[in-house]
Formats: C-alpha cells, sequence, structure tokens
C-alpha cells in the first residue's frame, strides 16, 4: 500500500479550506484516510499562525515509514524543514518537446552553425582577396 501525505479539501464553494491527510494513494481526495496529521487554511495571510497547523511529530513519523508528501505539501514542510524543496522545472514535463522535436531542434541549430562557419569563410576570403587586390596595385 502506498501512502501518500496529501490536502484533503473541505469547505464551501470558493472558501477552500483543506485538512492535511496520510492516505492511500488509491483513496479518493476528499475520501477515506488513515490519519489526519494538521490544516492548511490558504485564504488567510502566509504570516498568520493559523494559515498551516501541522503535528510535526506525526509528519516525520510517517516519512519515516515511507509516505510520499504531494508537490504542495513538499513545499510547505520544507519551510518548516521537515523535508527537502522540490526541484521546480522552468518548463513542465508534460509540455517538454518530444524526440522528434528534440531532433529537429537539433539538425536546425546544426544548419545555421554551419550556415554561421560559411558566413564566416566566405567573409574571410573576401578580405583575403581584398587585401591581395590592395597589395598588388600597390605595386
Amino acid at each position: 500500500m502506498a501512502v501518500r501525505i496529501r490536502l484533503s479539501r473541505g469547505g464551501s464553494k470558493k472558501r477552500p479550506f483543506y485538512r492535511i491527510v496520510a492516505a492511500d494513494q488509491r483513496a479518493p481526495r476528499d475520501g477515506r484516510f488513515i490519519e489526519k496529521l494538521g490544516t492548511y487554511n490558504p485564504l488567510l495571510p502566509k504570516d498568520h499562525a493559523e494559515r498551516l497547523v501541522v503535528d510535526v511529530e506525526k509528519v516525520k513519523s510517517w516519512i519515516s515509514k515511507g509516505a510520499q508528501p504531494t508537490e504542495r505539501l513538499q513545499k510547505l514542510f520544507s519551510n518548516l524543514g521537515l523535508c527537502a524543496a522540490p526541484a521546480l522545472r522552468e518548463q513542465p514535463k508534460k509540455s517538454a518537446p518530444k524526440a522528434k522535436a528534440l531532433e529537429r531542434i537539433k539538425e536546425k541549430e546544426e544548419k545555421a552553425a554551419a550556415a554561421a562557419e560559411a558566413a564566416k569563410a566566405a567573409a574571410e576570403a573576401a578580405n583575403a582577396a581584398e587585401e591581395n587586390s590592395e597589395a598588388s596595385s600597390a605595386e
């Protein structure tokens, strides 16, 4: 049984209030859970004491047993020093380019590099020809 530490939503419409619970990951979001670990009220200011209420000992116990917190809770727990902050990606995995798109991007970069190289070589050849013509006309 894979246990997750996650948020279970309560509160009325447009007024969210969450319980922090340890639950089987197959259980519904607001359904059956194993143990209540605290509460989270996102409507309160960030510095308010009641915004995040957590039983730290219970959370440490569940994490030591192998329970995985969700990304949102990892962020909140990292502020309390309970776990490491999640790695935030600039581009989400879901919208990252796939293999074929990466190949096309790589080919495009290679063509651009080859074109820049050719332009540089042509410019150098033109400069050399111009210097030769100046040298021969000076004689």
